[in-house]
């Protein structure tokens, strides 16, 4: 019985990992549902305490580093905080309006979230005062940052299912 509920649990997380894709919080949803399933058969000892925070610990680095990603690019770019304030706001937004627009999977919500990046940090430069030319290379330092933070936060989305499978199974 034991079995089936992992493979429920492991499916249920490998959905959870395609939400990742569109910019949900699919991490934390496997790390709620793998602890809720420790918590349920915690006298069988299939999760550690270890597994449990590492998996946390893993969730909260990818909404960090896709949370900071446009902002960290624009940033690195040149621009200012105004600008890597921008990227923030327009990898939101655009993520939001793309996912409508664009509804291929998940390419919407990913192109949506770089373009609204770029450009979000591209509009605020210009308003602070910089150049077309500074304010552009802002904008495809955020757009970039954004599409690393992005591809992070899945690879450690797809980490975290892996250390859960490994986890489930290994003696």
């Amino acid at each position: 019985m034991v079995y089936l509920s992992l493979i429920i649990l492991l499916v249920l997380n490998a959905l959870c990992l395609v939400l990742v894709l569109f910019a949900l919080p699919g991490n934390w949803l496997i790390v709620i549902l793998t602890c809720l399933f420790a918590w349920w058969r915690w006298d069988d000892g299939v999760f550690s305490v270890y597994t449990l925070i590492g998996i946390g610990i893993l969730a909260t680095l990818g909404e960090l580093v896709e949370f900071f990603g446009g902002m960290g690019g624009a940033k690195k770019a040149g621009a200012r905080w105004f600008g890597a304030f921008g990227a923030l706001l327009g990898a939101i937004i655009g993520a939001v309006v793309c996912t409508f627009l664009i509804p291929i999977l998940m390419l919407g919500t990913v192109i949506g979230a770089c373009v609204g990046a770029g450009i979000g940090a591209w509009l605020f430069e210009l308003a602070g005062g910089r150049q077309i030319k500074e304010s552009a290379r802002s904008g495809l330092g955020a757009g970039l940052g954004e599409l690393l933070g992005i591809t992070i936060k899945v690879s450690l989305g797809l980490a975290i299912w892996l250390i859960v499978t490994v986890a489930a199974f290994w003696p």
